[in-house]
């Protein structure tokens, strides 16, 4: 059975994969889309939306949870001053997964992810 395996491992150990992840989601910050594997961009899905979710409280307790998160201040600044305000009325689903063809050179599955 499947129970409480919900976290995907992407072929990497714990730290590298949360380095990853922070990374992935700083970028995706800093650009509003990027386009990357279907696999990197599920698992980047969650953890963004919950930093949005956090932005939109705007307190100081909720900055420094999600600087705390992301390590980078110029992501947290851009997501507190222009993200997190788009989305006030908003209940949830920040983020919108669109998928590529594969590719060529070793048939992974792509995929953009944007904010909507």
């Amino acid at each position: 059975m499947k129970h409480h395996r919900k976290i995907t491992k992407l072929s990497r150990e714990k730290g590298q994969r949360e380095a990853l992840v922070v990374s992935l989601a700083n970028a995706l910050i800093i650009s509003d889309k990027m386009k990357t594997t279907e696999a990197k961009a599920k698992a980047i899905r969650p953890f963004i939306e919950r930093l949005v979710t956090k932005a939109k409280a705007n307190s100081l307790a909720s900055r420094r949870l999600v600087l705390s998160r992301l390590k980078n201040e110029t992501s947290v600044k851009k997501l507190f001053t222009t993200i997190a305000p788009k989305y006030a009325t908003r209940a949830g689903g920040y983020v919108r997964i669109i998928k590529l063809p594969v590719r060529k050179s070793d048939g992974a599955k792509m995929a953009h992810i944007e904010f909507v």
